[in-house]
C-alpha cells in the first residue's frame, strides 16, 4: 500500500465494527459477564485465558499477555502491517478505502506468493486449456462441477517435467527459493523438475486461506506411483498444523455451530457438494493434538465422519480419544453402512440422505458400544457376559441419567434384567472411584525431575509493579495526577512505561478529542499490551495526593532495595579478590541506602 491512511478513516473503520464480531471469525467466544472469553489463538492452552471487551473494544490474554485493539489482533493473527490490517477490517465492515489512498497488493511471504501463483496456474490449466482436458475429464468422472472446482481451486499438473518450473521462473522466482518450496525435486546434478505430474491438484491452505502445499491425485493406472502425493513439509507447511478446507469451513461453522471431520479431501468435497459446508480433513494423516487445538478454538461441537471400513472406524476411535483428552467437546460419530466412505455414500444415496446421516450422528458411548458388539459374538453366552462387563464399565463413567438410559437399553438387547445390570454398575462405579483415588495418591514409579528453581518476585517488587500500573492509569485519566507527577520530575522506572507517558503527552497535545481506543493506533505495537493490561484493571480514575505519594514511595523503596542488592553483589566480588577497601566503600554505601529507606518508610507512616 502507498501513502498514509488518513487518521479519520482509521477512526471510522474502528468505530464501525465490534471487535467481538471480528475476533469471532477466529475464536469461539463465550459471554462471561460483560466480556467474552475463549481459547487464545496465539498460544496453546486448555483453559480459556483470552478476554475480549466489547465496551473497551480491547482483547487481552492473561496467559501470553498479548493485547490491543481490533487492528492489533488482525496484525498478529494474519501477520499484516498496520495499513493492511485497517484494509482487512474495512473490508469486513463494508467500507471502501479513500480515493486518495492508492491500494497495492498485500505482500505475502515469498513462498506463499509462489504457491498462490502455482495454484492459479494449475487451476487455469484445468479449466481453460487443451492440455488440461485430461484432468477435467477425470474431474467430471468424479462428478465435480465447475462451482466445486472453483471453490476448492482444483487444478491439473500435466505430465511435463518443467512446466511449472518454467512458469515460476518467468514470474521472477529464483531457483534458490524454488528449491525450498516443495514444488520441485532436485536431481543429483542440481537440476529442478516439477514434483507433480499428471495429477489432479488440490491446494492446501493455511488458516487464513493462503495456499501453502498441494495434494495431487494420480490419473494414470501406474500403481507403482502413489495414488495421492502430498507436498513435503517446508517453512510454510507443517502437516500437523493444517486442516484441509479449515479457512472456509470455520466461516460456516459460526452459523452451523459445528465442524465435520473427514479423513481425506475428496470426502470434504463430496460433502460440500451435498450441502455440508463445514467439512475439514487431516489429509490422510492421523489427527494430531495441534489440529484438535485448532478445532477447539472454533467450536466444541465436532462430528466425526471417517470411512465405514475397519481402518476408518479404528481411526475414529483414536480421534475420539484425542478429543476426550483435550476435554470440553461435544462429539458425534457418523457410521456409514456397507463400509462406505462419505464420497461413495453421497454418490449412492444423494445429498438429502447424507445430510440426514450427519444430523443422526451417534454419541461416543453409542459408538463405543457399536464397536464393542463387533468385537464379540453375542450368540455365545461367555462372550455376551464379557461384552456386558465392558459395556457396564464404560457406562459407569456417565452421568446418572445417561446410566439409566443405557442400562435399560442393554437390558432390552441382552435379556438380562435391569436389576442385575445395576448391581454390576454399582461395582463398576466403586472400581472407578478406587482407581481415581489410587491415581490421585499413588507415587510415581520413578522420581519426577526437579523443576528448575525460579526465584519468586519479592512482595515489594510485586507492589512496585502494581504501583507503576496505577500511576500510569492515573497519568492517563487524571489531569491533576499528571501535573503532579510532571511537576515533581517523576520518571517511570521501566523504559516502556516512561515512553508511553511521553507518547500520551504528545497525543493529548495534538488531538482535540482523546480516547484510549485511538491512542492504541498512535503507539508502537509492542506497547499496546501494557496499555490494555493497565486499562483492563478498571482502576478508579481519580486518585488522591496521598495515594499518589504512596505509590511513588513504593517505587522509591523498590529502587533502593535494588541498589542495595547491587552493592551486596559488589561486596561479594570484592571479598573474592581480597579487596578490603572496596568492601568498606560498598558497606558505607549500603548503610546510607538503608538510612534513606528508613526515611522513606517513616514518611509513609506520618
Amino acid at each position: 500500500m502507498a501513502g498514509r491512511i488518513p487518521e479519520e478513516f482509521v477512526n471510522e473503520v474502528r468505530d464501525s465494527v465490534n471487535i467481538v464480531d471480528v475476533i469471532s471469525q477466529y475464536v469461539s467466544l463465550e459471554k462471561r459477564g460483560k466480556d467474552y472469553v475463549g481459547l487464545c489463538p496465539f498460544h496453546q492452552e486448555k483453559t480459556p485465558s483470552f478476554s475480549v471487551s466489547p465496551d473497551k473494544q480491547f482483547f487481552y490474554c492473561f496467559g501470553c499477555h498479548r493485547g490491543g485493539n481490533v487492528f492489533k489482533f488482525i496484525m498478529e493473527k494474519e501477520d499484516l502491517t498496520f495499513p493492511e490490517s485497517v484494509k482487512q477490517v474495512a473490508d469486513f465492515a463494508g467500507i471502501s478505502l479513500p480515493a486518495s489512498y492508492q491500494e497495492q497488493p498485500v505482500k505475502l511471504n515469498p513462498l506463499m506468493e509462489m504457491h498462490k501463483e502455482a495454484a492459479d496456474f494449475y487451476h487455469q490449466i484445468l479449466m481453460t486449456t487443451k492440455i488440461g482436458e485430461r484432468g477435467l475429464e477425470y474431474a467430471r468422472s468424479r462428478q465435480l462441477d465447475d462451482e466445486t472446482l472453483k471453490h476448492f481451486q482444483v487444478g491439473y499438473a500435466p505430465d511435463r517435467g518443467d512446466l511449472l518450473l518454467t512458469y515460476l521462473r518467468e514470474q521472477g522466482f529464483e531457483d534458490s527459493l524454488l528449491s525450498q518450496s516443495g514444488l520441485f525435486v532436485q536431481s543429483k546434478d542440481g537440476r529442478l523438475f516439477d514434483r507433480f505430474r499428471d495429477r489432479l491438484m488440490f491446494p492446501m491452505t493455511d488458516e487464513a486461506g493462503h495456499p501453502v502445499a498441494f495434494s495431487g491425485r494420480r490419473l494414470s493406472n501406474n500403481k507403482e506411483e502413489a495414488k495421492y502425493l502430498n507436498s513435503p513439509e517446508t517453512s510454510i507447511f507443517n502437516k500437523s498444523n493444517l486442516l484441509f478446507h479449515f479457512a472456509e469451513a470455520k466461516k460456516h461453522a459460526r452459523k452451523e455451530g459445528h465442524l465435520v471431520l473427514f479423513e481425506g479431501h475428496m470426502d470434504v468435497i463430496s460433502a460440500y457438494k451435498a450441502g455440508v459446508k463445514t467439512g475439514i480433513a487431516s489429509m490422510g494423516t492421523s489427527l494430531t493434538e495441534q489440529q484438535v487445538y485448532m478445532i477447539r478454538r472454533i467450536t466444541k461441537n465436532v462430528i466425526i465422519n471417517y470411512d465405514g471400513d475397519d481402518p476408518g472406524l479404528h481411526a475414529a476411535e483414536r480421534a475420539v480419544g484425542l478429543f476426550k483428552q483435550a476435554g470440553n467437546f461435544n462429539l458425534g460419530i457418523v457410521v456409514l453402512p456397507e463400509k462406505m466412505d462419505p464420497d461413495e455414500y453421497v454418490k449412492q444415496y444423494g445429498a438429502e440422505h447424507y445430510q440426514g446421516a450427519i444430523k443422526g450422528a451417534i454419541s461416543t458411548t453409542d459408538f463405543f458400544l457399536y464397536r464393542l458388539k463387533q468385537k464379540y459374538n453375542l450368540n455365545n453366552e461367555r462372550e455376551k457376559v464379557n461384552y456386558l462387563a465392558e459395556a457396564i464399565q464404560e457406562i459407569a463413567g456417565l452421568n446418572p441419567v445417561e446410566q439409566d438410559l443405557y442400562v435399560n437399553r442393554l437390558s432390552e438387547e441382552s435379556g438380562v434384567s435391569v436389576e442385575a445390570l445395576k448391581v454390576n454398575l454399582s461395582r463398576a462405579r466403586r472400581r472407578n472411584r478406587r482407581v481415581e483415588q489410587h491415581t490421585n495418591y499413588q507415587l510415581p514409579e520413578e522420581p519426577a525431575p526437579m523443576p528448575e528453581m525460579v526465584q519468586p518476585e519479592s512482595p515489594l517488587k510485586l507492589k512496585a509493579q502494581k504501583a507503576q500500573q496505577r500511576l500510569l492509569y492515573a497519568y492517563i485519566y487524571s489531569d491533576e495526577a499528571r501535573k503532579y507527577l510532571l511537576g515533581n520530575g517523576f520518571v517511570f522506572p521501566e523504559a516502556s512505561y516512561e515512553k508511553l507517558a511521553k507518547l500520551w503527552l504528545t497525543y493529548i497535545e495534538t488531538h482535540e478529542k482523546v480516547s484510549i481506543k485511538e491512542f492504541l493506533d498512535f503507539i508502537p505495537d509492542e506497547l499496546q499490551s501494557i496499555i490494555v493490561s493497565t486499562d483492563i484493571m478498571e482502576l478508579p480514575g481519580t486518585i488522591t495526593l496521598e495515594e499518589l505519594e504512596a505509590q511513588v514511595r513504593v517505587l522509591n523503596l523498590c529502587k533502593i532495595d535494588e541498589e542495595i542488592d547491587q552493592h551486596m553483589q559488589a561486596i561479594a566480588a570484592a571479598k573474592s579478590r581480597g579487596d578490603q577497601l572496596s568492601v568498606l566503600r560498598e558497606t558505607q554505601a549500603i548503610l546510607q541506602l538503608r538510612q534513606l529507606k528508613r526515611q522513606e518508610e517513616a514518611a509513609g507512616d506520618r
